[in-house]
């Protein structure tokens, strides 16, 4: 049965795209929704922590789930587009005095389809708009290192991952941003992720965290410092 043009536009309107007869919600929009609602108290300090699985899985080690100032919005899988559908609910609502955004590496690996450096580039830039505009300290990390993709190899990440860490970090410095590079913290000299900091050298374990640690506090302070 052939569905109807308004009724599509409808849909779109709606915000929903439809798989057969189930409403999908393309961002996870919901995944945080009530959590949201409930840090009803301002804090000073509070810091969200937005990005897919790398930021998700550093919200179960005890450096932001120990820190009641610290707030987790990471979403397993997730390309920045849907992070930025998402960044107004899961950060600007919650009133954070800073954001740390960390994105691209899902973008690299295609996990919504095929990107180009550009697009990849713009949709972290608008997330930064949009903190920016609501006065929101920014931190902007750069991609981790990945030499392949378990769910999607072939694709020889290293390059791309590099050139937008470049510019992201260029963006940073002519912005008055603060870059934190946690790629040179974990990369091999072939920009693979380090294996003593990975099991399957996309995601950091542990000891990835730890390495990263300490590179991020440095920069929260500095955003802190500079509010």
């Amino acid at each position: 049965m052939e569905v109807g043009l308004a009724a599509i536009l409808l849909q779109l309107v709606a915000g929903t795209a439809v798989q057969g007869t189930q409403a999908q919600d393309w961002a996870d929009l919901a995944r945080y929704r009530d959590a949201n609602r409930a840090i009803v108290h301002i804090d000073p300090r509070r810091v969200v922590f937005i990005g897919d699985s790398i930021t998700e899985g550093w919200t179960n080690q005890p450096f932001i789930r120990d820190n009641p100032h610290f707030v987790g919005r990471g979403i397993s899988g997730q390309t920045a587009p849907q992070a930025l559908v998402r960044f107004r609910s899961d950060v600007v609502f919650l009133r954070p005095a800073v954001v740390h955004i960390m994105a691209g590496i899902n973008d690299v690996a295609q996990n919504t389809g095929p990107e180009t450096e550009d697009e990849m580039f713009g949709y972290i830039v608008s997330m930064v708009e949009l903190a920016r505009a609501n006065r929101i300290k920014v931190i902007i990390a750069s991609v981790t290192p990945a030499a392949d993709f378990p769910w999607h190899p072939g694709l020889n990440p290293a390059p791309t991952i590099k050139a937008l860490n470049a510019r992201i970090k260029a963006y940073a410095t002519s912005h008055g941003l603060i870059y934190v590079d946690y790629w040179s913290v974990l990369a091999t000299p072939d920009g693979g992720l380090n294996r003593k900091y990975s099991e399957d050298g996309v995601h950091p374990n542990a000891a990835g965290y730890e390495a990263m640690k300490p590179v991020a506090r440095l920069a929260i302070a500095r955003a802190m410092r500079e509010r």
